[in-house]
């Protein structure tokens, strides 16, 4: 028996060392070195695992097919920036048979390195010496249908909480009721009977709302809806027993009252989500037929920290019921001045079918930028310019939302001059942009908006606070609107005070009272103080005793 000692190392496809004497060229799959040892095969077959040839380093096996099969399984699964295979040994065993141990470290990018050792044997066939296939040749855990998987892991998942510290958003398993046209012989049948089924938990889901979705997805399965597991297990077996309806059960994020709907439970997802991502870890995983996973390597971190969102649970809901009481799309949003949390923002469904347009949704500002227009003259500088003093136009980036607070014409300062010019609606505005105008009155210079605790936002550019002269003087405008003004309804809340505006048929109101400043805007509204009786409705909900 000879035994081969020391290291025989591979670099570029070169085999070099005590144990080698004769020259190997460039692993490619065209080399024309025999395989007439045992040191040969293996250098070569090493040799093409470091440069990624699958092909090259199948052909060196006993069974090439199978080689290949498992080997670009495994590369294509890790997808390696670099792969290191070290000869530590090559032990002749005699004129036809021989193995070799070597150290394997693959580079899988992002700091993420797997090292291990494998040992292998190597037999002299009719063709010449080759390794002889076992996939743990290659990689521990794999073979016998089992395949390398590279996966994402977490840690425990954060909880969102509200602003009084009470929890507000939990990871919960959520059962999404789908319906499948391929095991649906009648889907006027499936559809008929899952809306009777559902109409406890989802009565504005009809036989003809899921027709249509299953006509627009072209034979691909729909969502009916998605139940938490309380409804889902009180409804299961009657899901289960309708023909063509699935059930996919994964984790989601929601809120923990279900009552609680705004454009922040959104964004807040994608605030938790950036924890998610910043605390990932990975693991490199046999996976069997059956789906159970044996780890082979990885690694997960602590989990990220809990997230306070800035959300007050008892407004938040008196504005849901203050926007849902008018039939054309409406939303509020309110901040805290002092701090610049968003504390509410609600709107309604006829809303919420054109998207957050609480935060995206741009409109005609008319006379609701009076105030501005009103700040302009009294500085002798253009709208634009005052409007940014008032929070409007400032480029806010929020972690995890995305919004707008104004538009403007161009046409440079001349077009905005004057303080009386109403020519100025191709200035459009937000809701959000004008609870900023609002906070700025009330705080006497810009805002800095934040939906989740130490996560404020930032921007490039920065404006002077106005003067104190004209915060005064429009505080006393908006007195003036509250106490003896078109928003007299809501004089009666004390030191409240706001201004309207309308375009169109569009209705506004913003104002403030204490540390909270607000907007409610109507589209299309159904009278010209719509704006003004959801402002009072919200004060009149926020009110009453917690339920």
């Amino acid at each position: 028996m000879r035994t081969v000692r020391g290291s025989l190392r591979v670099w570029n496809g070169i085999a070099l060392g005590t144990a080698l004497v004769l020259g190997v060229g460039v692993v490619s799959g065209v080399l024309h070195k025999p395989t007439d040892d045992p040191d040969t095969v293996v250098a070569r077959f090493v040799g093409a695992l470091n440069a990624h040839d699958v092909d090259a380093a199948a052909d060196l096996t006993s069974y090439p097919s199978a080689a290949k099969a498992s080997m670009k399984q495994m590369f294509d699964a890790l997808e390696p920036e670099k792969v290191d295979f070290d000869v530590n040994q090559v032990i002749s065993l005699g004129a036809d048979s021989g193995m070799f141990n070597a150290a394997a470290t693959w580079d899988l990018g992002k700091d993420r390195t797997w090292k291990y050792n494998v040992d292998g044997w190597v037999r002299k066939l009719s063709v010449g010496w080759r390794v002889s296939w076992n996939p743990q040749t290659v990689a521990p855990g794999i073979g016998n249908g089992r395949i390398l998987r590279l996966d994402r892991t977490d840690a425990a998942p954060p909880t969102v909480f509200d602003i009084a510290g009470v929890p507000m958003m939990t990871e919960q398993r959520i059962n999404a009721v789908k319906l499948d046209p391929a095991t649906m012989p009648d889907p006027v049948g499936t559809t008929v009977r899952l809306a009777k089924v559902i109409e406890p938990v989802a009565p504005l889901i009809t036989p003809e709302s899921m027709q249509q979705d299953l006509a627009a997805a072209h034979g691909k399965q729909v969502t009916a809806v998605s139940l938490r597991d309380g409804d889902f297990a009180v409804l299961e077996s009657d899901l289960r027993a309708i023909p063509g309806v699935v059930i996919d059960t994964q984790p989601k994020l929601i809120t923990v009252d279900r009552r609680v709907t705004s454009p922040v439970v959104d964004a807040m997802r994608n605030v938790w989500q950036a924890n998610r991502d910043e605390t990932a870890g990975w693991a490199v995983n046999a996976v069997a037929q059956d789906g159970s996973r044996t780890p082979l390597t990885g690694y997960q971190g602590p989990p990220g920290p809990d997230i306070r969102s800035t959300l007050e649970p008892r407004l938040q809901l008196a504005a849901e019921d203050a926007v849902v009481s008018v039939g054309t799309p409406a939303a509020i949003v309110a901040i805290q001045p002092s701090t610049g949390a968003l504390l509410a923002v609600a709107q309604n469904n006829q809303a919420s079918d054109q998207g957050p347009i609480a935060f995206t949704g741009l409109y005609p500002s008319g006379s609701a930028l009076d105030l501005v227009r009103t700040a302009a003259a009294a500085q002798n500088t253009d709208v634009e310019h005052a409007a940014k003093e008032l929070g409007l136009a400032l480029g806010y980036k929020i972690p995890g939302l995305d919004q707008q607070t104004a538009t403007f014409p161009s046409g440079g300062p001349n077009l905005m001059r004057a303080a009386s010019d109403k020519k100025s609606d191709d200035v459009m505005v937000s809701p959000f942009g004008m609870a900023l105008v609002a906070a700025a009155i009330s705080r006497g210079a810009p805002t800095v908006p934040v939906i989740a605790a130490g996560q404020p936002a930032t921007t490039t550019e920065t404006a002077p606070a106005l003067p104190s002269a004209v915060v005064d003087q429009l505080r006393g405008v908006m007195r003036d609107t509250v106490q003896r003004g078109s928003a007299n309804l809501l004089a009666g809340y004390g030191d409240l005070v706001g201004a309207t505006g309308a375009h169109d048929d569009d209705r506004w109101f913003y104002g403030s009272r204490g540390d909270l400043a607000f907007a409610v805007f109507v589209q299309n509204a159904d009278g010209g103080d719509q704006a003004v009786k959801m402002t009072d409705r919200m004060f009149k909900a926020l009110a009453k005793p917690p339920a």
